[in-house]
């Protein structure tokens, strides 16, 4: 009988990264880790360019690893390269027990729920404002986004847990929702998780952020 392929986790986590780059020069830097698996990952944020079949270490919390590069994916944006990670034999997994966690709580969300909340990693306009009336609007671009929440890149995020108001445009409809820091990622940027969108609202963003995201594909296409 076949093996039933793995899930995977699909939340990024910020993780360290070194090794050599495709030019042959040693490279250290932060990024982010997600489609985790016990076997593997994709990474994103990458300011080095990769190839493929190199051994690189990367490290979660105090667990270090080496992995070999499976897949690449380069951008002429400048940190956007991405990369497929496969772990060496032997090697602890620096997301282990992030992976046993979503395993043991997979079925409480069912099929219609996972498919519902899609992420795009679209550049999407947000205005991110505060209860204190007289602390600054933040202007910025989400770079993954879903009807759940977004990540913003940043490199000084706001602190973990702290409550903000995020306004953004459907169409020509203004949209504002409660929110709260999830993740905070020093350097990189950080999560927020939407928590006032009716789901009706919720439909639309994910309707929107779809198209959005075939019209960049297609338009990549004919490129």
């Amino acid at each position: 009988m076949d093996k039933r392929p793995e899930s995977r986790v699909s939340a990024d986590i910020p993780v360290r990264m070194w090794g050599m780059d495709a030019d042959g020069r040693p490279f250290f830097q932060n990024a982010l880790a997600g489609n985790l698996s016990s076997r593997g990952a994709q990474l994103t944020r990458i300011r080095h360019t990769l190839k493929i079949g190199d051994i690189i270490g990367i490290q979660h919390g105090e667990i270090k690893a080496r992995f070999t590069v499976i897949w690449v994916k380069n951008s002429v944006a400048p940190g956007r390269n991405e990369a497929g990670v496969e772990i060496l034999a032997q090697q602890p997994s620096p997301w282990g027990e992030i992976t046993k966690e979503s395993r043991r709580t997979e079925v409480k969300a069912t099929g219609a729920e996972r498919r519902k909340f899609v992420r795009h990693k679209v550049l999407f306009p947000l205005d991110i404002s505060f209860p204190d009336p007289h602390r600054a609007h933040m202007q910025c671009n989400s770079s993954d986004m879903s009807a759940r929440g977004c990540y913003v890149d940043s490199l000084v995020p706001l602190s973990l847990g702290t409550p903000v108001t995020v306004t953004f445009w459907i169409d020509s409809e203004k949209i504002q929702t409660k929110g709260s820091v999830r993740t905070s990622d020093p350097g990189v940027g950080m999560g927020i998780e939407f928590t006032a969108l009716e789901e009706h609202i919720q439909q639309r963003l994910q309707a929107y952020l779809e198209t959005i995201d075939h019209g960049f594909a297609s338009a990549a296409s004919r490129s």
